[in-house]
């Protein structure tokens, strides 16, 4: 699953009852999304050269003829647009949500590929995730709170949001379990 978690366990504890965000404190975890990507830079070079060969080869029959100048142009344009569709989607995955996590804030930032930032966030106390097993998008997850209900993952796999879910689930509720509390001395008696 294309994740990354970031667990902070310098300083004071999460639960030492201080306000975190507000100090300026990195945040106790923080889970970087980003969308899959399949093909590696040297499977793009290798496509486009396979591609321009298999392209090319039926163009060697009718080489110097007014038919090799006729299906130039398309088998060119066919090239130019495979690799305008590749590209682009080597684009759209720089998409990224980060969703940081400290003792008194939750905050979810999704960054478009063209540098568009989105961001949402509120009191951790109050966030609960919501998984949607059926409906138009199988396993819709969700973050709930601060008054709106906002998606997380959506370019995940259906299975890879199944997945992400319980570790949500843990993580948001380790962050609003109170610390233990030292045990009271036995009263004098």
């Amino acid at each position: 699953m294309p994740l990354k978690w970031e667990d902070n366990t310098q300083g004071a504890p999460v639960h030492a009852g201080a306000f975190r965000f507000e100090k300026g404190s990195p945040p106790a975890w923080r889970l970087v999304l980003w969308p899959h990507r399949s093909l590696p830079r040297r499977g793009f070079a290798l496509i486009i050269l396979v591609a321009w060969i298999l392209l090319m080869l039926p163009l060697l029959m009718v080489l110097g003829t007014p038919v090799h100048w006729g299906l130039l142009p398309f088998m060119l344009g066919t090239l130019a647009l495979l690799w305008y569709f590749l590209e682009r989607s080597y684009t759209d995955g720089r998409l990224t949500e980060v969703l940081s996590v400290w003792s008194d804030r939750v905050e979810l930032v999704r960054t478009d590929p063209r540098g568009q930032v989105k961001d949402w966030h509120a009191n951790p106390h109050w966030v609960r995730v919501k998984l949607y097993p059926e409906g138009a998008v199988e396993n819709y997850l969700t973050l709930k709170g601060g008054g709106r209900e906002v998606e997380i993952g959506a370019f995940l796999s259906k299975e890879e949001r199944a997945e992400l879910y319980p570790a949500l689930v843990e993580a948001l509720s380790q962050t609003r379990t109170p610390a233990p509390r030292p045990p009271s001395p036995p009263a004098a008696g």
